[in-house]
């Protein structure tokens, strides 16, 4: 098997001293310590902080660099989950009437490996990507499924912040297994072809998600 590139690793190297908690938020992520640290030449690295930020775990100032996400505030938390609420379940309506055997059946695939990463989410970081990922392709499958280009664009534009209330999860509890519960009423939703139905299923869940995080973080 080809080895990756190097940013590429620098970049899963990171991501994982992110999701083990090595790296709080608010940190200074300074390339000069980080290459000394690593070992490797501060280009790959710069690739790999631009891939961090863009997916909004990490943010960069100028004059400042770059630095872990600040955990969010509450009141953040509540603005996220009320644009969620907003443009999810109606992305899930849409899916509902361009549903299709192997759109779901990949669904059920992430569903499945949401289950697998259990609670061993919590402690471990091989099971916290595997939830990260499935849970992510969830919802990703799912926008692209609603073949419309506005929707998945607005759902995209909050995606990163999204990955960061994952990461911020898992200061207190990932509830894969609740989450996996949730996602397959969800896919059930989805495949009757009731748009209704698939829109208040996924609102249910936007809103469990956020109401779990704000017991977790109160």
């Amino acid at each position: 098997m080809p080895k990756l590139p190097l940013a590429d690793r620098m970049h899963d190297v990171l991501l994982t001293q992110l999701m083990d908690g090595s790296r709080k938020p608010g940190e200074p992520l300074n390339i000069g310590a980080l290459s000394r640290e690593l070992e490797v030449s501060q280009t790959p690295l710069r690739e790999a902080l631009a891939r961090l930020e863009h997916s909004g775990l990490v943010q960069r100032e100028a004059l400042r660099g770059y630095f872990v996400a600040p955990a969010f505030t509450k009141r953040e938390m509540t603005k996220l989950a009320a644009a969620r609420e907003l443009i999810e379940p109606a992305i899930a309506a849409e899916s509902a009437l361009r549903r299709t055997p192997e759109f779901l059946d990949e669904l059920a695939i992430t569903i499945e490996e949401l289950a697998e990463s259990g609670t061993q989410a919590d402690a471990d970081a091989d099971a916290f990507r595997l939830y990260w990922t499935s849970d992510a392709r969830f919802h990703n499958l799912i926008a692209a499924q609603a073949d419309n280009m506005f929707l998945e664009s607005a759902f995209h534009a909050l995606s990163g912040h999204v990955q960061r209330f994952r990461l911020f999860m898992k200061a207190g509890h990932a509830h894969a297994g609740q989450a996996a519960v949730e996602h397959q009423r969800i896919l059930d939703a989805l495949a009757s072809g009731d748009p209704t139905a698939a829109a208040q299923e996924m609102l249910s869940h936007v809103k469990a998600a956020s109401e779990r995080a704000l017991l977790e973080h109160h």
